[in-house]
């Protein structure tokens, strides 16, 4: 869909509705000859693909912008509520249930994080590097609301939307730049609206020294390792997969953006006659199931798949010979009898290999325990300084936290390294 924008050289603006479509139409009277004349500019905006959304970008002289801004002042008070906890403080986020299921890249969110930091994290753990990815980010900048009594974080929920504000907030390194408003508002069908009231400078002059500047969405997907070497503690490796990064110079006092959630085709659509695919969940492979999709043996199935798909296609073009060619069922069995023949060689081998493997072990739990030993009575050693320098609890690994509903976030991720995805350690 493509909105149509007229600039005039008159005040006369009419607004017409024709099949979804909104445009202008300016009517300009000159008298030229004593002729009537229209003379009007047409601008042609499109919508921007970024293949799971599009996104739709509003100025201040577009109507939808007032339209997109939610009045909270205006709503019901007993369901606004303003956060106390994120209106004074920095760099923490709160636990907020949704009273409806939020598609979020075609996956169910029924609790987002809000942050102070300008952005709502949609990730099911919450861990100590929000910034990274899985967020939904309105302006993601260093906001501290501690710094002023006037800063508030609030929020609405009227069971079909979502409405978060930061109202008033202040860069915490750059006070005097002014005070920001603005807001994420998350509707039941995937719609995403940011809508910007005070922005007093360029977000392009805000800096990320100290905090990610970010406007846009994000998401990833979660692959779990258990660590072999430490018991009961679980590696979780963090990629994200998609990025929807909007324009910031397009961010102004009274701009909006509006984005729209694509249709998705699942694999049981693909391949309704695959009984695997009802039983257990698969996808397309990148998305939050990602680690489902591969222990379900899903890339596999969907390897068969095509080839089953493709050889129906290419069923009246192939031609199969009988299987019950005399030749090819004579080397078919000399291939057995060779195959007999070597059982035994192939059996010795298999018995070297297990003795050279026990011996290995052996060998090793000896060494280990003869360390040990040595590292016990000799603790002033280079070898046992060397290692309890480096020992497990010393490791640069951030920790999960599933009980705290107010968690915060000192980490973020270095300047050049957004794209990447990074490691963390959780505790059984």
């Amino acid at each position: 869909m493509s909105l149509y924008q007229i600039k005039q050289h008159d005040e006369t603006v009419v607004t017409v509705d024709l099949g979804g479509e909104h445009f202008q139409r300016c009517f300009l009277s000159l008298w030229v000859s004593h002729a009537l004349k229209k003379t009007c500019f047409i601008y042609l905006q499109d919508d921007t693909d970024h293949n799971y959304y599009t996104s739709r970008t509003y100025g201040p002289t577009d109507p939808v912008t007032k339209e997109l801004w939610v009045n909270i002042d205006q709503m019901e008070k007993e369901k606004v509520k303003i956060h106390g906890i994120l209106s004074n403080t920095h760099r923490q986020a709160a636990r907020v249930n949704l009273s409806f299921d939020f598609p979020f890249y075609g996956h169910f969110l029924k609790e987002i994080t809000v942050a102070t930091g300008g952005f709502i994290y949609t990730g099911e753990v919450v861990h100590r590097m929000l910034t990274a990815t899985q967020y939904i980010a309105p302006l993601m900048a260093n906001f501290d609301p501690s710094v002023s009594r006037n800063s508030t974080v609030r929020y609405f929920d009227n069971g079909t939307t979502l409405v978060v504000q930061w109202d008033n907030v202040h860069l915490q390194d750059t006070y005097d730049l002014g005070s920001f408003t603005f807001q994420a508002i998350l509707h039941s069908d995937g719609r995403i609206v940011f809508s910007y009231k005070e922005i007093p400078v360029s977000v392009m002059q805000i800096s990320s020294a100290n905090h990610p500047v970010k406007v846009g969405l994000s998401d990833a997907f979660v692959v779990v390792h258990r660590i072999q070497q430490i018991p009961n503690v679980r590696r979780r490796t963090i990629y994200e997969y998609h990025r929807v990064e909007l324009s910031m110079s397009k961010v102004t006092n009274m701009s909006a953006f509006e984005m729209f959630p694509l249709p998705t085709q699942t694999v049981m659509e693909l391949f309704p006659n695959f009984s695997k695919y009802h039983s257990k969940r698969c996808s397309s492979g990148f998305d939050r199931h990602r680690q489902d999709w591969v222990d379900n043996g899903c890339p596999d199935e969907l390897i068969s798949a095509l080839k089953y798909r493709s050889l129906l296609e290419a069923d009246s073009n192939l031609h199969f010979k009988s299987l019950a060619d005399d030749t090819k069922i004579a080397l078919h069995l000399k291939d057995n009898g060779a195959s007999t023949s070597d059982s035994t060689a192939e059996k010795k081998g298999v018995h070297t290999g297990l003795i050279v493997g026990i011996l290995l072990v052996v060998i090793v739990i000896a060494a280990g325990l003869l360390v040990t030993f040595y590292m016990y009575h000799h603790p002033t050693s280079a070898a046992s300084l060397f290692l309890i320098e480096r020992r497990p609890s010393r490791w640069p690994a951030m920790k999960f936290r599933r009980g705290s509903g107010h968690p915060a976030y000192a980490e973020v991720e270095p300047v050049g390294q957004e794209k990447e995805g990074f490691i963390v350690s959780e505790q059984c």
